[in-house]
């Protein structure tokens, strides 16, 4: 078994040989589709992906056959970015002669699901719910969000912010990289719906012929939906559940002492008892895949190891929040950009994990930067 985090910058590691076989995903679904194109992956279910201009270059979202006072129609999961790009392959899905129209459901969408407040799965929300009269159907916490982060449009970053990433350990030229990029959530945003139809845990949808029930997860972001329909034997996982990587569990100034690590451990262990290992799970980004509880405890496991790491980090000497990169993540960071931002807010979580669990402590010295030690044996 290795120690070291993984590659894709996450603590996701390689299993050992021995446990590969046991642990690997199937991907029953072949190659994607091309953006403004679509596949059935189950009755009534189609894939359909959209590029992203990100690292992460891609974004799956997925469309239910529905039903509405006005006819057929279909449900659509999550929207992708506010881009040229997402636009034109829109236009080209639901065009009179495009791949919805030429269903038996055609072109119209009856309502859009947006799994949580990200950008990338919220980003045209605005725009179809406009263009088609739908409601906006999202929990109460991913859409209050959301709508609190676009109202930082145009605003300087906060004074609690720039304090919040100088506890950390950031550099004046990464406080002022920061200060240029504030504000920026909505740049791949279209206007949010001034209303929304609520998701709650637990509750069941018709749609179409069938039932989906919704599955909250936490972690990743406030209350994210998931979609689960027993009768298809499908699973919509948006970023809860991916089948190679890590979804991101940070810290933020908005929240300094949460504990997103143990909200997604929580949520690990839950769907794990309470959801079936044959679902064809359909996650945001990679390929639909089969293997939920295999996938489910690397997660757990992966994360487990890397607060392992970090407690012998924090054993070896005091440490700030920038300081432990190197035992969660095998990548680079940098002292600048994206990914000092999400590394921090990951270190965070973790950081705040073992303070929740009572095994560390954090003193702040004179500058204000925190300091963070393994708490002494007693």
């Amino acid at each position: 078994m290795t120690d070291r985090p993984s590659p894709d910058g996450r603590p996701d590691e390689p299993v050992s040989d021995a446990a590969s076989a046991a642990a690997a995903l199937t991907y029953p679904c072949g190659e994607p589709p091309a953006p403004g194109e679509v596949r059935e992956v189950a009755p009534g279910v189609l894939w359909l992906r959209m590029p992203l201009p990100f690292t992460l270059n891609h974004i799956n979202l997925w469309a239910l056959a529905d039903e509405d006072e006005q006819g057929p129609g279909w449900a659509i999961v999550d929207t992708g970015t506010k881009t040229p790009e997402t636009l034109a392959a829109w236009r080209q899905l639901i065009a009179p002669d495009g791949p919805l129209a030429a269903t038996p459901q055609g072109a119209r969408i009856t309502r859009v699901m947006c799994t949580h407040m990200h950008p990338d799965h919220v980003g045209m929300a605005g725009w179809l719910t406009r263009k088609f009269q739908c409601r906006l159907w999202m929990t109460r916490l991913e859409y209050l969000t959301c709508r609190t982060l676009v109202a930082d449009t145009g605003r300087e970053a906060p004074e609690e912010a720039i304090r919040f990433y100088r506890q950390t350990g950031w550099s004046e030229e990464a406080l002022d990289v920061y200060r240029t990029r504030f504000g920026g959530y909505s740049k791949y945003m279209h206007a949010m719906p001034d209303g929304f139809r609520r998701l709650s845990e637990g509750e069941t949808l018709r749609i179409g012929a069938h039932d989906w029930r919704v599955v909250v997860g936490r972690g990743h972001s406030p209350e994210h939906a998931c979609f689960v329909c027993e009768d298809l034997g499908v699973m919509i996982s948006g970023d809860q559940v991916l089948p190679r990587i890590s979804s991101n569990v940070s810290v933020f100034p908005t929240e300094p002492d949460a504990n997103p690590l143990g909200e997604w451990i929580e949520s690990i262990a839950r769907l794990r008892a309470t959801l079936s290992d044959g679902l064809l799970v359909l996650p945001a980004h990679g390929e639909p895949f089969r293997g939920l509880h295999a996938r489910l405890d690397r997660l757990a496991h992966g994360h487990d190891r890397g607060l392992e790491r970090l407690r012998r980090s924090l054993a070896e000497s005091p440490k700030r929040a920038i300081d432990v990169f190197g035992a969660l993540f095998a990548r680079p960071i940098g002292s600048t950009g994206d990914l000092l931002g999400m590394a921090t807010g990951e270190s965070l979580a973790h950081l705040n994990g073992l303070l929740a669990l009572g095994e560390a402590v954090c003193e702040t010295d004179a500058d204000g930067v925190r300091w963070y030690r393994l708490r002494a044996a007693v």
